[in-house]
This record gives C-alpha cells, sequence and structure tokens, in this order.
C-alpha cells in the first residue's frame, strides 16, 4: 500500500455506500491505519446520487477536503455511468471497480476512454444469495479492499466479524449473511 489512497464511492441513496466508507474507515483503522471516511450529500432523498469518500494512510491526514484525484473508484450502481462522470479525475494508475453484468465492451464505452484498470463484481447477485435482499454495499465494500489490497482477506474478514457482532448484536442472522457476501465478493471480484 502506498502512503495515502484516496477512494471515491459512487451510489444512490439507500444502497449503503456511505455505510460502506465508513465499515472502511473503521477496518482501516483497526490496522493502525490514519483514516477519513465521509459523505457528501445532495437532496437527501432515496435514490438520488450520493458521493462519499475515504483515505488511508501510513501517516496523520492533514488534508480536510473532498477527494478530486482518486487512486480508486468503487460504482454501487451502474446506472450511475450514464448519468455522471464517475472517471472525473480517476488516477490512471488506479482503478475504478463497479457493481455491474454489463460486458467490457459496454463498460469502456459507458467510461468515455478512461485507459486505468477495471474491475467488476455482480453485487446483485452477491447478496441476495448471502443476504437473500439486495444490499449492494457489502459486496462492494470487500471489492475495494481487495483491489486496492487495504489488508489481508483474513484481516479483513476477522474485523468485519468484530464489526458485525457489535453493530448486529441483537440481529445475529445478519452477521452471517454479511461474512458470507464478503467472502464471496471477495472471490469474485474480476479485472477486465
Amino acid at each position: 500500500m502506498k502512503d495515502l489512497i484516496e477512494i471515491r464511492w459512487h451510489g444512490r441513496g439507500g444502497q449503503g455506500a456511505k455505510t460502506a466508507s465508513l465499515l472502511l474507515a473503521d477496518a482501516a483503522f483497526n490496522t493502525g491505519k490514519y483514516i477519513q471516511g465521509f459523505p457528501e450529500y445532495g437532496p437527501e432523498r432515496m435514490g438520488a446520487p450520493i458521493t462519499a469518500y475515504n483515505r488511508i494512510s501510513n501517516n496523520p491526514i492533514t488534508i480536510h477536503s473532498n477527494i478530486y484525484e482518486p487512486d480508486y473508484v468503487a460504482v454501487v450502481d451502474d446506472s450511475l455511468l450514464e448519468a455522471i462522470n464517475v472517471t472525473e479525475g480517476l488516477n490512471s494508475k488506479g482503478a475504478i471497480i463497479i457493481n455491474t453484468t454489463k460486458d467490457s465492451s459496454k463498460l469502456k464505452e459507458l467510461l468515455k476512454g478512461y485507459s486505468g484498470n477495471i474491475y467488476t463484481i455482480d453485487a446483485r447477485k452477491i447478496s441476495i444469495e448471502a443476504l437473500g435482499n439486495y444490499f449492494p454495499n457489502t459486496p462492494m465494500l470487500a471489492a475495494i479492499v481487495k483491489v486496492a489490497s487495504i489488508m489481508s482477506d483474513e484481516n479483513f474478514i476477522s474485523d468485519m466479524e468484530n464489526s458485525f457482532k457489535h453493530k448486529f448484536a441483537k440481529k445475529p442472522e445478519v452477521i452471517e449473511g454479511n461474512i458470507k457476501a464478503i467472502k464471496i465478493a471477495l472471490k469474485e471480484v474480476h479485472k477486465i
């Protein structure tokens, strides 16, 4: 991991992009990193586009602004590819991770010439299989951890188990499904 990793999340209200960015911040913090995790809202309503951000570093972070030139972009809803420029400022040495089932030629067309690495994951299929409902944030969280090499798979799974035990103490059935979604996603994020 380089000294500072900057991540921008694109999703829609209610899909969990903000929650995923905060969970990522917690997990990175638990490995001794310095972190930031914060959302940016437009009109706060279900389905409206939202942006969230992460900074992860081995050193104290002194920047306090949105992220304009991210190393990684996570797109939780592929309909946003047609609505906004998700690759704006994206470092060509970084990567974009997209929750999609679209083929590579369609994605490259939608990404308007982005020349960096492109990864895909079917977070819908994974979350329905593991959780019985569509919650794309957990598979997307695992995908960004894997692609950005933020921590080992084992450390990430262990950290998430501890985090979910605390957050969902009164809903233990949620823990098993989320951990299953993470394990599947770590294996099913693919570079195109």
